[in-house]
């Protein structure tokens, strides 16, 4: 009788404590970002005072991402959602509103200046194409938070967006950003001086163009294998291989989204070692950081 008891009484306490625990769990502000870099800037500024969700999960590409049925389904208890200009995000980002008219979207990419991601930055080195053949221009590189003075503007968008659902939190949120800018900016400094020396090499080899912005912060020269977006024909190859011999270019990088076949050619070609850069990865500060090092060894 004293166990049934116990246990009638433990049912009734896990009753009245799970709505409890769900009416707490509600009152955070639901955020929906599209990559993994995102959800570390938007938890820096809302910390404990919201959940995030990622739409693009881990070694995915968000230029041809397609979101799962349960993400969709999980999109009607978004009350924000933070754009960054990746492609997917064109076709789907209609049918998240569609599924949750409710919901904010906010477009952290505005005001920054993209650059086109067509351009292939390797000396000397342009696509083949003939009189046949049409090739859509203008594309851009939606790469933006590799560097850390855009994120600074990306912060600024996610840290307005916060307040707009939530401004009772409006002071937690203006801390926690500017924590977050102080942070940023010694990161800044830190890569500025890491990559400060005149002499130094200034040319890396990529396969995939993701790290163009990153390179003009540092002054730095990006050289892309993949030529508008394509893997490069063989005559553009041998190109490519001798102006990589010329420049005495000993390291790849390459991230885990793409396939790497085409990159070992080229490596092997050149006596070359691949070096893994994910440009998705979730903690951002110290992926940059550890991404810096190694271009500066690549430069050496």
């Amino acid at each position: 009788m004293k166990l049934r008891c116990i246990k009638y009484l433990l049912i009734i306490t896990i009753v009245i404590v799970l709505p409890l625990s769900n009416s707490l769990a509600a009152e955070k502000t639901n955020v929906f970002v599209s990559i993994l870099p995102q959800k570390y800037f938007a938890e820096s500024i809302g910390k404990d005072l919201i959940n995030t969700t990622v739409i693009v999960e881990p070694g995915q590409s968000p230029a041809d991402y397609e979101p799962s049925p349960s993400q969709m389904v999980m999109m009607s208890e978004a009350d924000i959602y933070f754009a960054v200009g990746v492609a997917f995000e064109a076709a789907w980002l209609q049918k998240f509103s569609a599924i949750n008219p409710a919901m904010q979207i906010v477009h952290t990419d505005i005001d920054i200046e993209k650059k086109p991601i067509n351009r292939h930055e390797t000396s000397g080195i342009q696509p083949e194409h003939n009189q046949h053949q049409h090739h859509e221009h203008g594309a851009l590189d939606p790469h933006i938070w590799l560097s850390p003075t855009l994120v600074e503007i990306q912060a600024e968008h996610i840290l307005n967006g916060l307040i707009s659902i939530d401004p009772d939190n409006r002071l937690k949120y203006k801390s926690n950003y500017l924590d977050f800018l102080a942070q940023i900016e010694s990161l800044n400094k830190e890569l500025d001086l890491l990559f400060s020396e005149k002499t130094m090499q200034k040319q890396f080899l990529v396969f995939h163009p993701s790290w163009g912005y990153f390179a003009d912060a540092y002054g730095l020269k990006q050289i892309s294998i993949e030529i508008e977006g394509k893997t490069p024909k063989a005559r553009e190859v041998k190109k490519l291989i001798e102006s990589c011999r010329l420049h005495h270019i000993q390291f790849i990088f390459v991230q885990p989204q793409f396939s790497v076949k085409h990159a070992e050619i080229i490596a092997n070609e050149i006596n070359a070692q691949l070096i893994y850069a994910d440009p998705l990865a979730q903690n951002w500060e110290k992926n940059m950081r550890a991404v810096a090092m190694s271009i500066k060894q690549a430069l050496k």
